[in-house]
């Protein structure tokens, strides 16, 4: 099955924990603490596979976690890092944070790859909080717990041009003329479901085509196979638009190439702004030729107008000569603009303080929390540390500031501590 966008749910790996533990060898006096570190966590990352070009291998599974790092042990020995989780997507994927709808990745090079969400640290073990005034710690540092994110992938697809038109008009004949391709070809609209791409070799060079599924009036409003594979012409460099010269299904070849135009342009300024070789197929369907010449006065076009027969292959030479010389002139497709580099990022220095009674102050935030997970209050030498940490990151100032009072209760989470100075 094609699918061209999907939301996901990721989840880096969580930090293994530092321990706590001491020496304990019978000719090792004083041995001091030797608990490890934690390993850290796996990563979440994304890499484009070349034999991979939909996004159906994500119908099914949506949620992807990375392993855990593992916890420190005794005699500093550290915990294994978990694995990384590599998620392979086709080219031309871009990566959204699903909450606020900003890209975060572009996927457009072979073999690319990009950590999208990394694992959390490991914790340090109580080794390093031995001091000369605190030589047997009695805690250790809890892992980064990482959270989960829902992402929204999104395929749009990389070829040089794109060919555009109405159903039934040819679009899949004539790529299967220019090409090895095979799509599927009959003679009833909407033959063609999904974007079939194709690499097209001519006159020493070569390009990517892809056959856009069919087009009607009101598609960018949903009619039709709506606006679904309209994002796939966004990449395109250059449009052939195939126009049914014959009027073989009873349309009038001028008022459809207004149509498709027309939902082009409501689409986006950008796609509207491509480029376009104009194709008038099944041009051996015709019994009047003067309908070439009145297409080509009454659109003011006389350039870049090729009457061809994708059939009979009349005239395709011409058109791909001129496909190639016009992507020379044509830039490159360039990246979608990244409008957040991390999903994860933590401010571990924010914290808030407020009142929230008399003689009742809370304290939350990133840094609070994170001191919190390196202590053991119920240790004399753990409980020390940590009030001598709120006081040097400024957190019994701010609370000074609006109104601490001695007596007054600190409550942090579960966890309530009276002030005295």
């Amino acid at each position: 099955m094609f699918l061209d966008k999907v939301k996901i749910e990721c989840k880096a790996g969580n930090g293994g924990n530092g321990v706590v533990a001491f020496r304990r060898e019978k000719y090792v006096p004083n041995g001091g603490p030797s608990g490890g570190d934690g390993g850290r966590g796996g990563d979440i990352i994304f890499k484009v596979s070349k034999n991979i070009d939909n996004l159906g291998e994500f119908r099914f599974k949506k949620k992807f976690k990375a392993d855990n790092g593992e916890d420190g042990s005794a005699n500093n020995k550290f915990g294994k890092d978990g694995h990384g989780l590599i998620i392979y997507v086709p080219k031309g994927t871009v990566i959204r944070n699903a909450t606020n709808n900003k890209v975060i990745a572009d996927m457009v090079e072979d073999d690319e790859e990009k950590v999208i969400l990394k694992g959390g640290q490991g914790g340090r073990g109580n080794s390093h909080f031995a001091t000369s005034t605190r030589q047997a710690p009695r805690f250790a540092e809890q892992g980064v717990v990482t959270k989960s994110f829902e992402l929204i992938l999104e395929l749009k697809t990389l070829a040089d041009v794109g060919l555009v038109g109405f159903p039934n008009v040819g679009k899949s004949t004539l790529l299967s003329s220019v090409s090895n391709a095979r799509p599927k070809i009959a003679n009833y609209h909407f033959t063609t479901l999904t974007p079939n791409i194709a690499v097209v070799n001519g006159f020493g060079n070569s390009f990517v085509m892809a056959d856009i599924p069919g087009l009607i009036s009101g598609a960018s409003e949903g009619a039709g196979l709506g606006i679904d594979f309209l994002r796939h012409i966004e990449r395109t460099r250059l449009i052939v638009h195939v126009v049914d010269i014959a009027g073989t299904e009873g349309r009038n070849p001028i008022e459809d190439y207004y149509a498709i135009n027309q939902e082009l342009a409501k689409y986006g300024e950008k796609v509207a702004n491509i480029p376009q070789i104009v194709a008038l197929n099944k041009s051996d369907m015709l019994e009047d030729k003067n309908v070439i010449e009145e297409f080509k006065k009454e659109l003011g076009l006389q350039d870049n107008v090729f009457v061809i027969s994708a059939f009979t292959h009349e005239g395709l030479d011409s058109l791909i000569e001129c496909v190639i010389k016009t992507l020379a002139k044509l830039p490159k497709v360039e990246r979608l603009e990244i409008e957040e580099e991390e999903i994860d990022k933590r401010n571990l220095r924010q914290f808030e303080v407020r009142k929230v009674s008399s003689g009742v102050f809370e304290v939350d935030g990133e840094l609070i929390f994170e001191i919190m997970k390196r202590v053991n209050l119920e240790d004399m030498a753990s409980n020390a540390y940590f009030q001598k940490r709120i006081k040097n990151d400024g957190i019994i100032d701010a609370l000074l500031e609006i109104g601490l009072q001695e007596g007054d209760m600190i409550r942090i989470g579960d966890y309530e501590l009276q002030y005295f100075e």
